[in-house]
């Protein structure tokens, strides 16, 4: 296992007060001594995590790239993902994964792990290869969900999917030709809820597995939407009957 520097106050006191890999150490720009920075500061000194005072400059030089520090980062362990045995519990109706299939850009990963906090899913699902990776920008967006919500990579996810479906799971698949919309469908139970990559949409075995198939209405000319917009209205729908039901 490898170290990393996350960036973004959000992401850094939620490693210090919900991680389970307290930070080496913390890096604090000297133009930060706003109320924000204080309460790191007394975050850090109540878990003994040592802070140090480095100048911006220092800091843009040791952030990983494309990272947005805002003054801030934090030497982690690199985060393991959760076992494939994380699936084996019984398929009750409270559970709701998220499953991505070879979603690519690591703020997408982020902002899908900080909705599936909002709605309380269970975990969200990567496959190892060939997705994106919980990297120091993908931490960021999540702005501390990822130390709430596990995120389990299997080897290879139309198996996964197959053996989710086994167990009693319903497979809900985005696609936009679908004729059933998202707010026809039942998204209430056991429920997996499935977004295809960038661009490309679901693979085909994996739009195989799925029970159904839906698609968000949509007005104007927009044929589609990002991603991580497209699963927090989905997981959003799947809240709102949840709490109905």
């Amino acid at each position: 296992m490898s170290d990393l520097y996350i960036g973004g106050f959000h992401a850094v006191m939620a490693a210090l007060e919900d991680g389970d890999r307290k930070p080496f150490e913390i890096l604090l720009a000297d133009t930060r001594q706003d109320e924000r920075a204080r309460r790191l500061l007394a975050l850090a000194r109540e878990h003994s995590v040592p802070v140090r005072t480095v100048s911006r400059s220092d800091l843009d030089m040791k952030a990983p790239p494309d990272l947005r520090h805002q003054g801030v980062l934090a030497l982690i362990p690199e985060k393991e993902f959760v076992g494939e045995d994380a699936l084996d519990a019984p398929a009750s109706p409270s559970r709701l994964f998220l499953a991505l299939d070879g979603v690519q850009d690591p703020h997408n990963l982020g902002a899908c792990l900080r909705t599936a906090e909002a709605v309380g899913a269970t975990a969200i699902i990567i496959p190892k290869d060939r997705s994106a990776s919980l990297t120091a920008v993908a931490l960021k967006a999540a702005a501390g969900s990822a130390e709430r919500v596990p995120v389990i990579a299997v080897t290879n996810l139309s198996r996964t999917l197959e053996r989710l479906k086994e167990r009693g799971y319903w497979l809900t698949g985005l696609a936009g030709e679908a004729e059933q919309t998202l707010f026809e469908a039942d998204l209430t139970g056991p429920l997996v809820l499935i977004m295809g990559a960038e661009g490309a949409g679901m693979r085909r075995l994996t739009r195989e597995h799925c029970d159904h198939l839906v698609r968000i209405p949509m007005m104007g000319k927009i044929e589609s939407l990002n991603v991580s917009v497209a699963a927090a209205v989905c997981l959003y729908e799947a809240f709102r009957q949840r709490q109905k039901r």
